[in-house]
């Protein structure tokens, strides 16, 4: 008996161990840090949604040399500024331009320390929203840091202790200033339109101290950042006030239940859901790209966002944990518009990086709204939808007036595709990207789905007719007989030949984007039950969804991955690893069959999303695919943005607790959740037994629970009524889904 209450009383402790441990202490910045085939992710330091952003500069994970530290970068995966790097003595001509080996490295969203082999240096930085602070320890008492600019610009010591400097990039500027904890000498080297800083500190200090503010209006305003962020030296105060940040930020999601690698890569995927957009005000002021000018506003100013990847899951995230936010963000883009005269694509720092393709901001306004976030000006936010739906090019990594190929699609309905071997007619199409027309016709569908909705509330019947129409336009580069999407040419001909597994790619993407036809095929995201006639019925759809998970590739791994290195993560011709296919394996709850987006949800978590190396199957943009891990993990999804609704899913954790802004918590339990326990035998909704798989937001906007019990064996008939269908018809009015 005494062995058995000894057993208890261990396991109730780890337990609690278990339940009152900082979410921040889960996160893993190394997940992820080695690439499939493309970009690695970045072990970022910094704070939710911060203008400092740091990391160390090598190529990935597993180099063992680092180049530099930047101050901060430009915007996710585009560059860094400012560059840094300790020094053991006087350097030689080679130390700028060597990269140095490390050991000890250990990396938390507001913590990194290293050490380097040779010199035995020891570099940590934290962060603030507009500051950084990093310590140095230097064994042999020689201590030098030094300073260069990324991009022409100059750096210049202004006092023993102070150094300031600029630089100028993509017709943008940055600027920094920076303490050092004791006096300093320096010497100023110039290297073409930049400037380089070598700074020595007195013989025999063991440890040197750099805190710094960073601007983008001016060097003043740097030293304003950092006089209120960091007004006093104490390396470790800032330390903890950072922790302190991310622990509030993460611990508004807490888990219980799954194992311990399924709680790294939850927190560390929720952790990369809170790098974009980045607030980039300066205490009542920020420049703005978008018009070049400084402007006083107090309410916050958001940049840096890849709409194209973000608009699926990671806004949808932040719609439900930072409504206020996603408000700020949303008039921002308003702002932006306002500014420059266009809606932008990629708002970046230095302005509209015009990359992908569509108007998808309107996915994301519009599912904002109909979730309850309207502070901002809806009027002006439709009015510059609307003129980049109409008025703007569609064409891909461009932003602007419209040309003949825009006119051709508002009066046929469809981009159209020129066959293999013409000649590209329109000087305005991207040479590399191409016309990429049948990507283009089904985002621009959707999009305009959105629009019409807002139409509708803002009152404007003939705008709501006109965006309706033209959300049907995905049926117009569908081939019944072939029974997929296909190109078709400006007299209206199926282009042939066409392979559907590997035409359109690298290389030329004459008719897709970083996908095949496999991909797109389910790209409709407001009108399933459309694309579900158009493929022959339910029956036929759900074949040929089963079908996309066995497809083989129908040639080698490398010859495919030539032509599509983004769609990555596949399993048969399903690419995990790319936006377009994170609604897919939800669709089977539209074919009365969800026990499959369970069992597919669960694969797809357990082989592409492990807490390791090569956790992340795809490029990681600033959250877009992290966002989609927290969301499965949890157990539901946003499948269609703009429509304010979830599918359930097959949630991982026993039980999840999501504080809201309102002071309300949602609640999602999975009884009995296990790896094998992995399908849905019943819901309870607020207390209320239904047969169906998905809510509305409405329903968990005020608190609410989910209360879903698991099994081993696919409970078949749940949700498989019609009646019971999530919503997916672009007929439908968001509105009908407000009321509690």
């Amino acid at each position: 008996m005494k062995r058995i209450l000894t057993v208890l009383v261990c396991v109730w402790c780890l337990q609690l161990v278990v339940c009152t441990t900082a979410q921040v202490e889960y996160v893993d910045p190394s997940i992820g840090g080695v690439g499939f085939l493309l970009e690695p992710t970045r072990p970022t330091i910094h704070l939710p949604n911060s203008m400092v952003r740091v990391y160390p500069v090598r190529k990935d994970f597993l180099d063992d040399r680092i180049r530099s530290f930047p101050l901060t970068i430009i915007s996710h995966r585009l560059g860094e500024l400012f560059w840094l790097m300790p020094c053991d003595g006087v350097p030689d001509g080679c130390a700028w331009d060597r990269a140095v080996a490390y050991d000890q490295e250990k990396t938390t969203p507001y913590y990194y320390s290293t050490r380097f082999d040779d010199s035995l240096i020891r570099v940590e930085f934290s962060p603030t929203e507009r500051c950084g602070y990093f310590r140095f320890s230097f064994p042999s008492g020689k201590a030098t840091v030094l300073l260069a600019n990324r991009f022409p610009g100059e750096l210049e010591r202004q006092s023993e202790t102070v150094v300031a400097g600029i630089e100028r990039f993509n017709d943008m500027q940055a600027f920094m200033y920076g303490e050092f904890s004791v006096p300093v000498t320096s010497t100023v080297e110039k290297d073409g339109a930049k400037s380089r800083l070598v700074v020595f500190a007195k013989q025999d200090q063991k440890r040197l101290e750099f805190r710094y503010g960073v601007s983008f209006i001016s060097i003043e305003q740097a030293k304003k950042n950092l006089q209120k962020e960091i007004p006093k030296w104490g390396f470790d105060k800032i330390k903890v006030f950072a922790m302190d940040r991310w622990n509030n930020a993460l611990g508004q999601v807490a888990v219980t239940g799954g194992t311990e690698s399924q709680r790294r890569v939850f927190y560390t995927a929720l952790y990369r859901s809170y790098e974009r957009m980045v607030n980039i005000t300066e205490y009542g002021r920020y420049y703005s790209s978008f018009d070049h000018k400084v402007h006083v506003d107090a309410r916050p100013f958001y940049v840096d966002n890849w709409i194209w990847d973000t608009f699926r899951a990671l806004e949808p995230l932040q719609t439900i944990l930072n409504p206020e936010v996603e408000a700020d963000k949303i008039q921002s883009y308003v702002r932006m518009y306002e500014q420059s005269g266009w809606m932008p694509s990629f708002a970046v720092l230095w302005g509209d990086y015009a990359c992908m393709n569509g108007n998808h901001a309107a996915g994301w306004i519009v599912d904002a709204w109909f979730k309850g976030i309207q502070n901002f000006d809806v009027k002006k936010a439709y009015e510059g939808l609307r003129k980049n739906s109409l008025d703007a090019t569609l064409l891909p990594w461009r932003n602007g007036p419209k040309c003949k190929l825009d006119d051709f699609y508002s009066e046929r309905g469809y981009f159209p595709s020129l066959p293999h071997g013409t000649a590209e007619t329109e000087p305005m199409v991207h040479p590399f990207e191409n016309r990429q027309s049948v990507a283009v016709t089904l985002g621009a569908s959707y999009d305009d789905w959105c629009i019409a909705q807002l139409a509708r509330t803002l009152d404007k019947a003939a705008d709501h007719e006109l965006f309706m129409k033209r959300a049907g336009n995905y049926a117009n580069v569908f081939r019944s007989d072939k029974g997929m999407m296909w190109p078709k040419d400006a007299e209206g001909k199926w282009i042939e030949p066409f392979d559907p597994k590997f035409d359109g790619g690298m290389g030329g993407r004459a008719y897709f984007d970083e996908n095949n036809a496999y991909t797109y095929n389910w790209d409709v995201l407001h009108d399933f039950a459309g694309l579900f006639g158009l493929m022959g019925g339910l029956g036929r759809a759900e074949a040929m969804l089963d079908q996309l998970f066995r497809e083989d590739i129908g040639r080698s791994k490398y010859e495919f991955w030539s032509k599509f290195p983004d769609s990555t993560g596949l399993v048969g011709q399903f690419s995990m690893g790319n936006e377009p296919s994170f609604s897919t394996p939800y669709v089977y709850n539209r074919l009365g069959a969800p026990w499959k987006t369970q069992k597919r949800i669960r694969l797809l978590l357990e082989s592409f999303f492990p807490d390791t190396l090569l956790g992340i199957p795809g490029d990681e943009d600033g959250g877009g695919m992290s966002a989609f891990v927290v969301f499965s993990m949890m157990g539901f999804y946003p499948v269609t943005p703009g429509l304010p609704v979830y599918d359930v899913g097959s949630p991982v954790f026993d039980s999840v607790m999501i504080r809201l802004h309102n002071g309300e918590k949602i609640k999602i339990i999975a009884r009995n959740t296990s790896k094998d326990n992995k399908y849905v035998q019943s819901v309870r909704l607020n207390g209320k037994n239904v047969n169906r798989v998905w809510f509305r937001h409405a329903d968990i906007s005020n608190g609410g629970v989910l209360d879903l019990q698991m099994g081993g064996i696919p409970k078949k008939t749940l949700g498989a009524d019609p009646a019971d269908f999530p919503p997916c018809s672009k007929t439908l009015d968001p509105v009908s889904f407000l009321g509690r």
